[in-house]
């Protein structure tokens, strides 16, 4: 392929250039997706600082954060992270995430002494989550956020004893669950729904008598 080929527009990429409308139209898209995200962390911020754990206090200290970017695997997304508790040891976080041309997803996200406190009470509920049509991530990076068979695998294609073992010989747990972009109108159900579910997974009680873990300090760029 010459220079001058690699430079030439196809008919279908010369329409588009000269088109205004498809990129406004995107650019309104993400707006209303922000907003959605906007509306959906505060009633998560109310659910954290209703509740009587001492994890959820401390879930409170950190605001949401939303985001946006142009290139998860070429494109468009916006991320809305709370809780977001990213420590070098400990990790507590729930990610919502519009992925253009995908889906709406939400995800758990544990490692350190959260995953330990939390692991045997998930493994508990497995039929229930399985019903619930979740997945588990078996992929090393936990940054990868596709639902391809190298990443995720369906809890319906799972045995209870499989998913245990992921769960304890992995270094984090990192669960999700997506929703169509087709049935938009009930995105925020379905986003509401499953943070409190999610919420529900993580077990705050501490044995000994133990006292609360620190949140550690939260990063402000740690990437998709």
């Amino acid at each position: 392929m010459t220079e001058e080929t690699k430079i030439t527009l196809s008919p279908k990429e010369l329409d588009l250039v000269c088109n205004t409308d498809w990129i406004l139209t995107k650019q309104a898209i993400i707006a209303k997706v922000y907003d959605l995200f906007g509306m959906s962390a505060e009633k998560m911020t109310q659910m954290i600082k209703a509740g009587n754990t001492s994890i959820s206090s401390q879930l409170g200290e950190v605001s949401p954060k939303i985001a946006r970017g142009e290139n998860y695997q070429q494109l468009p997304y916006v991320i809305l992270d709370y809780p977001r508790i990213f420590g070098k040891e400990n990790t507590l976080a729930i990610r919502t995430m519009f992925w253009w041309g995908n889906f709406f997803s939400v995800t758990l996200q544990l490692s350190g002494s959260y995953k330990a406190r939390s692991t045997a009470h998930i493994i508990a509920r497995f039929h229930e989550l399985r019903q619930r049509n979740y997945w588990i991530c078996i992929h090393p990076d936990p940054w990868q956020h596709h639902f391809e068979e190298d990443n995720y695998v369906q809890l319906g294609k799972l045995k209870q004893e499989e998913f245990a073992d992921i769960l304890q010989r992995n270094p984090f747990l990192k669960m999700a669950i997506k929703w169509p972009l087709s049935d938009w109108s009930a995105v925020p159900t379905f986003i509401e729904e499953s943070f409190k579910e999610m919420i529900g997974l993580i077990e705050t009680s501490y044995p000994g008598g133990e006292k609360g873990l620190s949140p550690g300090i939260p990063t402000t760029d740690f990437g998709l």
